[in-house]
């Protein structure tokens, strides 16, 4: 199962973790785990390319996590929070039985 979090200081989106698979289908097959994959890598190109925000991303053990150190522009909230969207979608279309979505507030 992929667990997706998401963070949020007030009223914007920040940062977001990734980890697990998706089990839909056989490695390779797997549309669940590309499409997320996909989207993930995007959003991570895009606040590095779009942006001039200060982005720290770490991959480690088959987690992606991702996050703008300091003061987030509103590109980069509305770069993750499409991100959560497509996977929001994602789990309206499949099921938590692939994966899950949680939203932490940060102080």
């Amino acid at each position: 199962m992929i667990i997706a979090k998401f963070y949020r200081r007030k009223d914007r989106y920040f940062g977001f973790s990734l980890k697990g698979h998706a089990e839909y289908a056989e490695a390779g097959e797997d549309i669940l785990c590309s499409a997320v994959s996909a989207l993930s890598i995007n959003t991570v190109n895009c606040l590095d390319r779009l942006t001039s925000d200060r982005l720290v991303v770490c991959e480690d053990d088959g987690m992606l996590k991702a996050r703008v150190s300091g003061m987030i522009s509103e590109t980069s909230h509305i770069l993750i929070k499409a991100l959560m969207i497509g996977l929001t979608d994602i789990y309206k279309e499949y099921g938590d039985g692939y994966i899950r979505i949680f939203f932490k507030e940060v102080k």
